[in-house]
């Protein structure tokens, strides 16, 4: 009986230690993916503020060459370059895309849902676009 009581005991012993070595492993684990993760997001950020500086850079670059034609006192005129979509346009756009895709996820009716989300979406993002373009304009 006295055995039975040790096997049992040594039973329980090496059980709650290999439990607790999991746990350890876990815990790093763990510790590795939010590490992981911080990188990846500081990663991200680090290649937005290369893009910022190359923006601000051709911007310096544009206010140059107009200031240099100001000072030739020549009337010739300057091309500008074509920005692209508004911010209003793309807000309406985009917008649409995901209004039309959540109405027809929801909605029983996929079609009359993807049409009622689309046009909904799409004055939402006009609208948070046309704020965005004030914005930019002050």
């Amino acid at each position: 009986m006295k055995a039975l009581y040790f096997i049992l005991l040594s039973l329980v012993m090496v059980s709650c230690q290999n439990q607790g070595k999991m746990e350890i492993e876990k815990a790093k684990l763990a510790t590795i993916d939010s590490m992981k993760v911080a990188m990846e997001k500081q990663r991200v950020i680090d290649s937005m503020q290369v893009e910022m500086v190359k923006i601000e850079e051709t911007k310096l670059e544009t206010q140059k060459e107009v200031s240099a034609g100001d000072q030739q006192g020549a009337s010739t005129t300057t091309t500008a370059k074509k920005k692209g979509w508004s911010s209003t346009a793309k807000g309406a756009v985009i917008g649409a895309g995901v209004g039309a895709a959540t109405g027809a996820i929801i909605s029983k009716k996929k079609v009359q849902g993807a049409i009622i989300g689309g046009v909904a979406g799409a004055g939402i993002g006009a609208g948070t676009g046309a704020i965005i373009d004030g914005n930019k304009k002050q």
